[in-house]
């Protein structure tokens, strides 16, 4: 099984996060369809049915990546 490159999951997340405030703070259509292509990118790219699926294993995967002892976020989770 393949494992997707942790680097490019995060910047999908970020892309992902990014677009979902920016819809939630004023409607664009092309943001909209932005959107649902990155949407659509990190559930294929995580092999997932759903964009709150692909968060959940997106958010594993960069937790396996992070190095034995670094803090990283706090503890926090990455999904949106």
């Amino acid at each position: 099984m393949l494992v997707p490159d942790p680097k490019a999951v995060r910047q999908l997340l970020t892309l992902y996060a990014t677009l979902r405030i920016a819809q939630a703070e004023r409607y664009s259509p092309d943001a909209a369809r932005e959107l649902e292509a990155v949407c659509d990118t990190l559930c294929v790219t995580m092999g997932a049915s759903g964009v709150h699926e692909a968060i959940v294993l997106a958010d594993a995967l960069l937790d396996q990546a992070r190095p034995p002892g670094a803090d990283g976020e706090g503890g926090l989770s990455l999904a949106v």
